[in-house]
């Protein structure tokens, strides 16, 4: 089993919305790829309430059969149109794979 984990900071305002709304916003996004892309086994985004200046943002969750299915998923064209909005939207970026 492949475990991708992702973290983004992000910027207090951009893509015409403040953070929360972007937050929120990607939530929603990554959350709806569950039964769109049949990889996914499971998916869970959390969002942060943490003051810490050490904390992220937003954390993404999610599992995968095998290393094919993780990059079935992240060349799918809805993955990369979330993505792109992603890449609006942050200023940091974090990320592990890992099988267990």
């Amino acid at each position: 089993m492949i475990k991708h984990i992702v973290m983004w900071r992000l910027k207090d305002f951009a893509a015409g919305a403040s953070k929360e709304e972007n937050a929120k916003k990607l939530r929603e996004s990554l959350e709806a790829l569950d039964g769109v892309i049949e990889e996914i086994t499971a998916i869970e985004v959390g969002i942060n309430f943490n003051a810490s200046p050490a904390a992220f943002d937003v954390v993404l969750y999610s599992e995968f059969e095998n290393r094919e299915g993780l990059e079935a998923y992240q060349n799918h064209p809805e993955h990369l149109k979330i993505v792109d909005f992603v890449g609006e939207i942050r200023s940091d970026r974090a990320v592990v794979d890992y099988e267990y």
